[in-house]
């Protein structure tokens, strides 16, 4: 590996240390950058330098948070994390109304006199899309479409006007807040037909700029493995062309994901394996963290994903070229 590849492997943001609030990105030597990688950051940083919002949208597993991160990072800014939830509403971002506080005053300072004075004020606590707007930090808000469309409304004259509409409730009493000028904010989302996903409405699509991801490129899944493991190369070139070949099993194209790699080589390196044919570590964890995710390809009610691995293995290992064979000198 080049002394450019290492650098880009700790050039990234996956350790973070919680700062009030905030959590600030710290580079990791885990995370691996290609020219893919690259591309797609550099592409997202140039939107955020304008002012413009990123989204990124595509299947669970195509390193749409982490990517995220990484842009974040990039920026050099503390960084507010906010996960989209169905049971959010405006002020779960913004802020809420927390009670009241009482105050009371007894003068009694003539004896014959007794004068009481009590006030009672309501005790107004920002969340964290309203510090965001105000310090200027950078918003990743995950899954967002996660959340009820109506939820998510206050942002729509932040991205666009820079002002987010407060209550007067809140402690200075403004009515409005200037949002600062380094607030910038990356999206991330599923598609639309997976479980828990709200559309979203248009006016706030429209103030987006959405790149959307698919799977890593094969050499990219070959060193995020490699990484994530401590596996060799030719271990983890197995190990990724088996999954890469099985997501075109089944109905589910979007799996087997990066994260079956990972978890077949992590297992691997654990037990001492190797990514061969006739491993039987390899095999019974290939079919077991493959299993599930094209369990629906059945013939007569039994599924055929066991027979199915078996094959993409065999088939795989056999194309790989054999090393050649070292001849021993005979001694004269």
């Amino acid at each position: 590996m080049s002394g450019e590849e290492l650098r880009g492997l700790a050039a990234s943001c996956l350790r973070v240390q919680p700062a009030d609030d905030t959590v600030q990105p710290e580079p990791s030597e885990e995370f691996v950058i290609t020219p893919y990688v690259e591309e797609l950051t550099q592409r997202a940083l140039a939107y955020l330098a304008v002012g413009y919002p990123v989204h990124f949208c595509g299947p669970a597993g195509t390193g749409k948070t982490t990517l995220a991160f990484h842009v974040a990072a990039r920026r050099g800014r503390p960084v507010t994390l906010l996960h989209g939830d169905a049971e959010f509403g405006t002020s779960d971002l913004v802020g809420r109304d927390a009670g009241y506080r009482k105050f009371k005053l007894i003068d009694n300072y003539i004896r014959s006199v007794l004068k009481t004075e009590e006030e009672m004020k309501s005790i107004w606590v920002d969340n964290r899309l309203t510090t965001a707007c105000q310090n200027g930090d950078t918003l990743i808000y995950d899954e967002f479409t996660r959340s009820r469309p109506e939820a998510n409304n206050a942002l729509l004259s932040i991205l666009s006007e820079k002002i987010l509409n407060l209550p007067r409730l809140r402690r200075s009493g403004e009515g409005y807040l200037q949002v600062h000028p380094g607030f910038r904010a990356i999206f991330t989302s599923n598609p639309e037909e997976y479980a828990g996903i709200h559309k979203s409405q248009d006016a706030l699509m429209d103030r987006l700029i959405t790149i959307s991801l698919s799977h890593f490129d094969r050499e990219s899944e070959i060193r995020i493995t490699m990484s994530k493991s401590g596996v060799p190369r030719p271990d983890a070139e197995v190990i990724v062309d088996v999954v890469r070949d099985l997501r075109g099993v089944g109905v589910n194209n979007h799996r087997p994901t990066i994260r079956a790699c990972i978890a077949i080589a992590r297992v691997l390196a654990h037990l001492g394996g190797s990514a061969r044919r006739h491993d039987p570590v390899f095999g019974w964890v290939c079919r077991d963290v493959l299993n599930t995710d094209t369990a629906k390809v059945t013939r007569a009610g039994q599924s055929l994903m066991p027979q199915k691995v078996a094959e993409v293995i065999a088939r795989i290992c056999e194309a790989r070229p054999r090393k050649p064979r070292r001849l021993r000198k005979v001694k004269e």
